[in-house]
């Protein structure tokens, strides 16, 4: 049913593995560098927000609880 067709993968996929690889353009260290500050960066930033968003929302639970 279908046209399915099952690949094993041998000598002819592995080659094509390595064609491919060559093919990638690896960045340059401080492209790495800046995109890694960015990264850390970022992290930091929406953690802190989500500690504030965490922080108002339980104050705002134990305001209804306590009334």
């Amino acid at each position: 049913m279908g046209n399915s067709v099952e690949k094993k993968a041998g000598p002819g996929f592995f080659k094509g593995v390595k064609q491919e690889f060559k093919k990638i353009v690896w960045p340059d260290r401080q492209s790495t560098l800046r995109q890694s500050i960015a990264v850390v960066t970022i992290s930091v930033v929406v953690g802190v927000v989500i500690a504030i968003l965490d922080y108002v929302a339980k104050a705002g639970v134990d305001f209804i609880i306590s009334i």
